[in-house]
């Protein structure tokens, strides 16, 4: 039986101890900290658990954007959309007379957000609603079943994936990369396979997803204008890339030989794994350009599915050597002075 958490959004460190000498003046200390944002280190995270207050058994985080707001939906017995401004404040997004629910999947800068929702005759349909205005809904052509699942930061192109012969979506899935009114085929670069899904985009137009040889196997990608880049951490027989920043951040989750499914992230081609702790399984789903990642995870402890961001900190190492720099500064600046 599942647990409710005992807050909307609670909070710990996921990153190490760090020290910083005591004599650093306040402009020194703005420095260190404009370092931090502008280039955060990846050793660890600070992690924010997300639990969405009308469905607080079951809450997925799937999107971020650069001014840290975060897209999602809970499921406590229908889909139920919401954006989420740090630290609690929830706002519901729904599409109206979708009895099946709406899951928000996606947000760029200026607010606009994409997904996909559920009508009482159980179609399901993309979506992109800009932030002042209505719902619009966005169905590739001919197509029986979609969903839209990224959106990059300029709001100008969209990923997602749409089969055209399967009603319920499980089969027939083709990826594809929308701009304007123009879809294009990822799929169709893609090897051999069975289902395939367009997850994220970043603003170079860089598309990532996963595409399955087999129904038992998945292996991410990265579109690069047009070439083809296999996304498979550790020899992963399951894996998938599901986000991707400007900087070429990607994110998503692998299987291991265990069958345990963890985070990864992937920093030019050097993947890591992350979980929070006490999970049973991670999926990460989006990062924005700040390295932020947001993501879910089953709970050993409550069988509660639990949405989390996690915001890099800087390595201990990085902090001394940068205030050791500034330090010089300071020295040069005084003897200059003194002279």
């Amino acid at each position: 039986m599942r647990r409710s958490m005992p807050s909307l959004v609670s909070s710990f460190s996921a990153s190490r101890t760090k020290t910083i000498a005591p004599a650093l003046t306040a402009s020194v200390l703005s420095l260190i900290a404009l370092a931090w944002s502008v280039q955060p280190a990846q050793a660890g995270y600070s992690i924010q658990y997300i639990t969405d207050p009308l469905n607080t058994a079951f809450t997925q985080a799937l999107g971020i954007n650069n001014s840290s707001t975060i897209v999602g939906y809970g499921n406590q017995t229908v889909f139920n959309g919401f954006q989420l401004v740090l630290p609690s404040t929830f706002t519901r997004e729904n599409f109206l007379g979708a009895t099946g629910g709406t899951q928000v999947t996606g947000i760029d800068a200026g607010g606009d957000t994409v997904g996909f929702y559920v009508n009482p005759d159980a179609t399901t349909h993309g979506f992109f609603k800009p932030v002042s205005g209505s719902f619009q809904t966005v169905d590739q052509p001919t197509s029986v079943f979609n969903q839209l699942l990224g959106i990059n930061q300029n709001g100008n192109e969209i990923a997602g994936y749409s089969s055209f012969t399967d009603v319920t979506g499980v089969t027939g899935q083709k990826a594809f990369s929308l701009v304007g009114t123009t879809y294009t085929d990822v799929n169709g670069l893609l090897p051999s396979n069975v289902n395939s899904q367009a997850t994220g985009v970043n603003n170079a137009g860089n598309v990532v997803g996963f595409y399955m040889p087999t129904t038992t196997t998945s292996i991410g990608f990265l579109d690069k204008s047009g070439t083809i880049t296999p996304i498979d951490p550790f020899g992963s027989t399951f894996t998938q890339a599901l986000g991707i920043n400007d900087d070429g951040e990607i994110v998503g989750f692998e299987t291991d030989a265990n069958g345990v499914q963890h985070g990864y992230v992937d920093l030019n081609g050097v993947f890591s794994t992350f979980d929070p702790p006490n999970s049973a399984s991670t999926t990460i789903n989006g990062v924005n350009d700040l390295g932020q990642i947001v993501g879910f995870f089953t709970s050993n402890a409550t069988d509660t599915v639990i949405g989390f961001v996690a915001t890099p900190v800087p390595e201990p190492a990085s902090l001394l050597l940068l205030a050791s720099g500034l330090f010089g500064l300071g020295a040069i600046r005084r003897r200059r002075t003194a002279g």
